[in-house]
């Protein structure tokens, strides 16, 4: 599964980044590249949070692991 950031500039400027996938998984940064690694690394410890919570879908668990029978 590939996760989809959006960006844009906002009128102040600053930069903001959102993750499509994950609602409401989104930060500024005061370039493109900040915001983009502030949302990825959000999205990381929000995914780590609902592995953690048994809230991962079979969809977002294949981001992590390929399960195969011994």
């Amino acid at each position: 599964m590939n996760l989809t950031i959006e960006t844009e500039i906002e009128e102040d400027g600053r930069w903001i980044a959102e993750l499509i996938e994950l609602p409401g998984v989104l930060t500024y940064g005061n370039s493109r590249e900040e915001a983009v690694i502030k949302v990825q690394s959000l999205a990381l410890r929000v995914l780590a949070e609902k592995l953690e919570h048994q809230e991962i879908t079979e969809q977002l668990q294949s981001l992590f692991f390929a399960s195969t029978t011994a």
